[in-house]
């Protein structure tokens, strides 16, 4: 199972420059088995569209599904959060981040995203997936 991140779902149905990467990852990763979206991701993914439930409904026909975040995720993600605070870590990372990122790390097997360096930072031994143009 692979977890996407909600700026490579936004990309794609905003039809941003760099949509086509996205949905080529996007692809390749459906190939080879479920691709999920924890809670954070369809709430972020719904806020920056206008219809949350045809959001959800795109998302589903193209094969995504939806994965809730288990206890042990959530913790993990306060764990590292409180780890990027105590690392001098401004208020720019907020929960949603680490919520996406233990979810990837503790419930699923990589993760698609274009922001590797804080995934790999803060949730060593993630497969992080950037989407590349061809």
């Amino acid at each position: 199972m692979i977890a996407v991140d909600s700026s490579i779902l936004i990309e794609i149905l905003v039809g941003a420059a760099q949509a086509e990467a996205a949905e080529d990852a996007l692809r390749s990763a459906l190939s080879l088995g479920p691709v999920l979206v924890c809670d954070v991701v369809v709430a972020e993914v719904c806020s920056s569209l206008r219809d949350g439930d045809q959001s959800m409904q795109t998302l589903e026909d193209m094969g995504i599904r939806f994965s809730e975040v288990e206890r042990k995720s959530a913790i993990r993600a306060g764990e590292m959060q409180r780890r990027y605070r105590a690392r001098g870590g401004a208020r720019q990372r907020t929960a949603p981040d680490f919520i996406v990122g233990a979810h990837a790390l503790l419930q699923c097997s990589a993760l698609i995203t274009r922001d590797a360096g804080f995934f790999r930072d803060y949730f060593k031994g993630l497969k992080v997936i950037v989407p590349k143009a061809s």
